[in-house]
């Protein structure tokens, strides 16, 4: 078991939070890992910044801009987590497209994840296909957990192959939207969350997309093992700042 699978075994609704490595300031990345673990949420996606992030909401899209800006790669990104597992112990997930993993070399990019204590990648623009043929022996190798997303248009037979070739959980987008763009959770998505568990599925559900307040983080996890939450984070660490980390997870639960 690795910490992601000690995690979700809690008896207990968890709490994810993705951010962009490199913003607001380029240094800004161990100090919010940090915070946020100290502040009580369950699970870290780390976002690695891209300049053609397809499925993200302006408000990541820009954050990922000004991390580039800032001079965040992905080099920079394991020197900056080189020593986390000597502060932090809740899981860590990379989230991120496949072009800058490919630009860094795939499996250099793993065995480097895997020195450093990252428990699993978050790949959008990676095909089951593609992974089956080609990468799932080297996440394997390199203990790491792939997590697909499945979609309300993700059809039953597509979603039972992906939770076959899961083995931590799946990561359940809200709506066929990008990020940071709902407002609430209506009876569609309600019933969309609620045909996901009625599969009965192997691997456990995490809602991402349209969570940002204690009420969406409620209705996402009614039929669910957890919420990750994006785009309202990114907000508040631009208007609030990296020192008001534990006011804004206090306000989800």
């Amino acid at each position: 078991m690795n910490r992601i699978h000690k995690t979700l075994a809690e008896d207990k609704t968890l709490l994810s939070i993705y951010f962009t490595a490199g913003y607001p300031e380029l240094n800004d990345t161990v100090t919010i890992i940090k915070s946020l673990e100290d502040s009580g949420v369950d699970m870290i996606e780390i976002g690695l910044p891209f300049s053609d992030p397809l499925a993200d909401g302006p408000t990541i899209q820009e954050s990922s801009t000004k991390a580039l800006q800032n001079g965040m790669t992905t080099k920079l990104l394991f020197e900056q987590l080189r020593d986390i597992r000597s502060q932090v112990s809740i899981p860590l997930i990379i989230m991120g497209y496949f072009n800058p993993m490919l630009q860094f070399g795939f499996e250099a990019f793993c065995k480097e994840c895997e020195a450093i204590g990252i428990d699993g990648l978050i790949v959008p623009d990676l095909p089951l296909a593609e992974y089956e043929d080609h990468y799932k022996g080297i996440f394997e190798k390199h203990n790491l957990s792939n997590v697909f997303l499945i979609t309300p248009q993700t059809s039953d037979e597509r979603i039972k192959q992906i939770d076959e070739a899961s083995n931590a959980f799946i990561y359940m987008v809200s709506s066929a939207s990008v990020t940071g763009s709902t407002s609430g959770f209506g009876e569609a998505q309600q019933s969309y969350f609620k045909r996901i568990k009625d599969l009965n599925l192997t691997n456990p559900q995490i809602v991402g997309f349209g969570i940002k307040d204690e009420q969406t983080f409620k209705d996402a996890t009614a039929n669910a093992k957890g919420a990750i939450i994006g785009s309202a984070f990114i907000k508040h660490l631009t208007k609030e700042g990296v020192a008001n980390i534990p006011q804004f997870v206090k306000t989800i639960r």
